[in-house]
């Protein structure tokens, strides 16, 4: 019977090593350290022989089977993957850009976030046209650095550091599954230099949050847009939450909005509770985009899409924000000082609200629980305190 992702991972660790089967030669080694490793049993001129495929977990059961049969086709056509682990490589498809695309697939499956798979397609961009046609094995830590070193000079130093991050993973998954002995480029730690911590701007002085509430309510551009602002303070979600909303997430009668963990940070579901402001924005949207999109905030081009990640931040810069004074992000910033400052409410429960994540799970399980009532008698005062500052008479109109 072929084995289950459910059989593996239920697989308990024994004093003498097993066998898992699965089909045509494939199974797996259990070992009495709790090692998992997958094994290919064949004849080669009527002598058995045996070839590593990787170990589980990193390497799935999907892409053990694949390679199994990579190695079954090298068998039937006269070849030994043991003695010719070089042809086998190459069946396996060893440039860098398959290598990572391949990296990129698996990532997809194990359920990361989509904003995420986009940034890694973005990142493999900086380096297919450097390394990307090269053979992985075939690729030294020089020709990594020149590739990320033109990316640097360009002043762009995040996307440098996040681009050899990238790379260094793809090299790695390159090792798990047997394409090359080391990563190349685990040296390069502190060869390119290191770019200063980011701060989002953000409006986060009640005077100022008058100010730019004020504004908002006078945005004379798409509608749409209005509405992502105007939502933006009370929900005070991610950015890439926000444009992704979608109708089905929205429980008007239960005042709820459950974002999936797909789209989250955390990759865990996140529920923002509704004061009644927020469901009065979204219920007055839904007339407007809720029959023809999916989307709460579809693309002004297409409502196949959500809108653009420059949307919000391009509005605020019309309304004459710069990217210092306030950003799409900064709403979070904005409802996280200004709550705790009020001392009203648990700081839990307002980490809680931005979803950020606790690295202590059982802390982090109690506190899902624990602060979800005081989260939703928050969210009501904070759309409450939102209106009395937009409401505010400010005579100073000087303080972005």
């Amino acid at each position: 019977m072929p084995l289950t992702d459910t059989v593996i991972r239920g697989s308990k660790a024994k004093e003498k090593p097993y066998k898992l089967a699965d089909e045509k030669g494939l199974f797996l080694l259990v070992q009495p350290s709790g090692g998992k490793l997958w094994r290919l049993k064949y004849r080669v001129s009527g002598v058995e022989k045996k070839f590593s495929l990787g170990r589980y977990p990193d390497v799935s059961l999907k892409e053990v089977r694949e390679k199994r049969d990579v190695a079954r086709k090298l068998i039937a056509s006269g070849g030994d993957p043991s003695a010719d682990k070089k042809r086998f490589k190459n069946a396996l498809g060893n440039s860098f850009d398959e290598v990572a695309l391949e990296y990129i697939n698996k990532r997809q499956r194990e359920g990361l976030a989509t904003t995420s798979i986009a940034k890694h397609h973005y990142l493999l961009g900086h380096l297919s046209s450097a390394i990307g046609k090269l053979q992985i094995s075939e690729i030294g830590a020089s020709a990594v650095l020149m590739a990320l070193k033109r990316i640097e000079a360009k002043g762009n130093l995040e996307a440098a550091r996040q681009t050899q991050q990238f790379a260094g993973r793809v090299f790695r998954h390159a090792v798990a599954t047997l394409r090359i002995s080391s990563d190349p480029i685990r040296d390069l730690q502190g060869a390119l230099i290191a770019p200063q911590p980011r701060h989002y701007g953000a409006v986060i002085d009640p005077i100022g949050v008058s100010q730019l509430l004020k504004a908002i309510d006078s945005y004379d551009g798409h509608i749409v847009t209005r509405f992502a602002l105007s939502l933006a303070p009370h929900v005070f979600v991610r950015p890439g939450e926000m444009r992704q909303a979608e109708w089905k997430e929205v429980d008007f009668e239960a005042k709820v909005w459950t974002i999936p963990a797909l789209k989250m940070k955390s990759r865990k579901p996140h529920r923002v509770p509704l004061s009644s402001q927020s469901v009065m924005l979204f219920q007055s949207l839904h007339s407007i985009t809720g029959n023809d999109s999916r989307y709460v905030f579809p693309s002004i081009r297409t409502n196949s899409r959500p809108m653009s990640e420059n949307t919000v931040n391009a509005a605020l810069r019309r309304l004459g924000y710069t990217t210092d004074e306030m950003t799409a992000h900064g709403f979070r910033a904005m409802a996280s000082t200004l709550l705790n400052e009020s001392g009203k409410w648990h700081p839990d429960a307002i980490e809680r609200a931005l979803a950020h994540k606790d690295n202590d799970n059982v802390r982090a399980a109690y506190a899902r629980g624990a602060f979800w009532n005081e989260r939703v008698a928050m969210a009501q005062w904070w759309s409450d305190h939102l209106d009395m500052l937009r409401l505010r008479e400010v005579r100073r109109t000087d303080q972005r």
